[in-house]
């Protein structure tokens, strides 16, 4: 029997978004500047000759935001994941074995990638809202050989730093393994020394704290590991992912596919302002801001879930009181100040984003206000003056100006 589909009753995209759009606070996307928006809405020929500056700009500007040298720095059509996946599926196959360094969401993401791709896999996993240590890596090393160890430089899923992280990948890369690092939060809002460290691979996306859209990634791989990606006979199970092929238009400028071409002119402006910033300047503004944040947040009366040696100031995790609703604070923060945060992945917890823009003394303050207010509002005892006067306070001490 035919059937025509018709057309649906359609609705401009302008008339469903809200005028005052949310203050985005949580743990990604960030709020994104204004040229990275504009560029955002730009069209090119993704193989025209004005593209080819735009990728050999991208790649000069990525180069100093990892610390490296190498030249094996890749776009990825995807988000942060896509890059981890690309990571993962080139250097890793059967027979290859990997040990995953697990305390959270995302680090625990590369061990179900590496499963898939046939690689064997030992996972070392922390006590929660603790960090992997040396002495659990040199442990693992005492009972066997790897060819790969994943690990997560700040686990935004519960707010902890890998601390140690340069001693960690000492220890590996004296045992004769490559090193990959999720960087996703982390890149630009600390440091991160790719060459230094010795790492193999580093991963990061868009949408946190290089503060340019979600969807367009970023990866770079030593020369060691790439001639892992050169050498290997494996069959390679993802086409869009192979490496080799990404480097046919990341290095060569030739077809691969069609490129996110408004995603990397967003990513070509969200670096440039990086490079004018600095990274020292850019580092600063992000622990200064973020332990302003969590001293008006434990002065108005609520606890921080990770201890201050281990605490990740990219995201910053906050406990619950018994029998609050996390939901439910968020969603006053949200329908009433307009300031969105996150949840959590099965802990008692909230969260909230320093990445990028969100580094700004005007979002701190509309943050920590609408927090306590939900809280007040949800029965708890919070001083929310107490918290916005040591927020103040803080800031106030560093001569560094944070209004945009």
């Amino acid at each position: 029997m035919k059937t025509t589909v018709l057309p649906p009753t359609t609705t401009p995209l302008s008339h469903l978004l809200p005028s005052d759009p949310l203050l985005l606070m949580g743990a990604g996307p960030v709020p994104i500047p204004q040229a990275v928006a504009q560029a955002n809405s730009v069209v090119i020929n993704h193989l025209g000759g004005l593209m080819d500056s735009v990728i050999d700009r991208v790649k000069e500007m990525a180069r100093y935001a990892f610390q490296t040298h190498s030249d094996k720095v890749l776009g990825v059509a995807g988000s942060s994941s896509a890059a981890m996946e690309m990571g993962i599926s080139n250097l890793l196959w059967p027979g290859r074995r990997a040990l995953i360094l697990q305390n959270g969401t995302f680090s625990n993401r590369f061990g179900d990638m590496a499963i898939a791709v046939g690689a064997e896999v030992i996972r070392v996993e922390a006590a929660e809202a603790h960090p992997i240590t040396p002495e659990m890596v040199r442990d693992a090393f005492k009972q066997q050989a790897y060819d790969v160890v994943t690990m997560v430089q700040g686990e935004t899923s519960c707010g902890v730093l890998l601390n140690q992280m340069p001693e960690i990948i000492q220890i590996c890369k004296e045992n004769g393994c490559l090193v990959i690092v999720d960087a996703v939060c982390t890149l630009s809002t600390m440091p991160l020394k790719m060459d230094e460290w010795q790492i193999d691979v580093a991963i990061t996306g868009g949408q946190k704290g290089i503060s340019s859209i979600p969807g367009v990634s970023m990866i770079a791989f030593s020369s060691d590991a790439w001639k892992v990606v050169e050498g290997r006979t494996a069959l390679m199970p993802h086409w869009c992912l192979d490496a080799k092929n990404a480097q046919n238009f990341w290095g060569d400028h030739q077809y691969h596919y069609t490129a996110p071409v408004p995603g990397i002119l967003a990513m070509h402006e969200a670096l440039r302002l990086i490079c004018e910033e600095t990274l020292e300047k850019r580092f600063e503004r992000h622990e200064i801001c973020s332990l302003a944040l969590q001293e008006g947040i434990e002065r108005m009366g609520l606890g921080l879930f990770v201890n201050p040696e281990y605490r990740l100031n990219s995201v910053v995790a906050i406990d619950l009181p018994q029998g609050v609703d996390g939901g439910r604070v968020r969603k006053i923060m949200a329908d009433r100040f307009n300031v969105e945060i996150s949840g959590a992945f099965g802990l008692n917890i909230i969260r909230i984003g320093q990445m990028g823009e969100q580094c700004r003394s005007h979002n701190l303050f509309k943050t920590l206000y609408a927090m306590g207010m939900a809280f007040q509002q949800e029965g708890v005892a919070v001083s929310v003056s107490e918290g916005m006067a040591a927020l103040q306070s803080r800031l106030a001490e560093d001569p560094l100006q944070f209004v945009s």
